[in-house]
């Protein structure tokens, strides 16, 4: 029995125990069930007894021990104790969990898939770092709440489409230009510019790549050192995301 499983029979109990006249009002759209602090207090805990004792005009306690009747009929549950103003502590029978790892086991890749987001296109844009240095931490844990979002969309039934926008146009990407040139004249890097290790690298390798672009003017190889620093800085960044384990299906550029 799973979380979800155990807050459907919490609610399920409600509703059997309304239905029979136990106690006025409603079941609640969402019930939480979490873990207790005290594991001695069982595998589970949920408050719905607190949020039904004033529509039902009855002490929370005395709710909460009727749902608890209801719940102890359940074969995959063990114990069911009412505690402090009316939570409700569950124990999960042995058994129960036994199930659950067996039903993982056997479905294999497809556990936790359904349907429910079948036929629903999502386009996720995340990470989407500007182009003027290498990926960081920040980027990394974007990185995988994004694709782990995608993960369970698709799970769910929904094509996904990951994108990276890429800005790669405008003041920051004026000073990273500017910060890769001066470091291949041997120059420090200009006061708002980038002075990272890996300007120094990737300027080397445009010289390299391009050495006649020393003998232009400054604005004229200014131009070339943004276009292929950004070239060279996109390529990394990929390079990067990809060894993490996250691709994107669609890179979208500003310029």
């Amino acid at each position: 029995m799973t979380p979800a499983d155990l807050a459907a029979a919490v609610r399920a109990g409600v509703a059997a125990a309304i239905e029979s006249g136990d106690f006025a009002g409603s079941v609640p759209d969402d019930v939480v069930v979490e873990r207790p602090k005290n594991p001695e207090h069982g595998d589970y805990a949920t408050n719905v007894a607190l949020r039904l004792a004033k529509p039902a005009g009855r002490p929370a306690r005395e709710v909460a021990e009727l749902v608890a009747d209801r719940l102890r009929e359940l074969d995959d549950i063990a114990k069911v104790e009412v505690a402090g103003p009316g939570f409700l502590n569950i124990t999960l029978a042995a058994d129960s969990l036994g199930s659950l790892a067996r039903d993982i086991v056997e479905a294999g890749a497809a556990y936790g898939r359904g349907g429910v987001l079948a036929g629903r296109k999502v386009n996720l844009e995340f990470v989407s770092a500007n182009p003027t240095g290498p990926v960081h931490l920040g980027g990394t844990r974007w990185a995988a709440v994004g694709d782990a979002l995608a993960r369970v969309l698709e799970a769910a039934g929904a094509a996904v489409t990951r994108e990276y926008y890429f800005n790669d146009h405008g003041a920051q990407i004026d000073r990273f230009a500017r910060s890769l040139l001066a470091s291949a004249k041997g120059q420090p890097a200009p006061e708002d510019g980038y002075g990272g290790a890996y300007i120094g690298e990737i300027a080397q390798r445009i010289v390299a790549a391009r050495p006649e672009v020393l003998d232009l003017p400054d604005d004229e190889a200014q131009e070339v050192f943004r276009a292929e620093g950004v070239e060279l800085m996109f390529t990394e960044v990929k390079q990067s995301l990809h060894e993490f384990g996250v691709d994107f299906d669609v890179y979208f550029h500003e310029d």
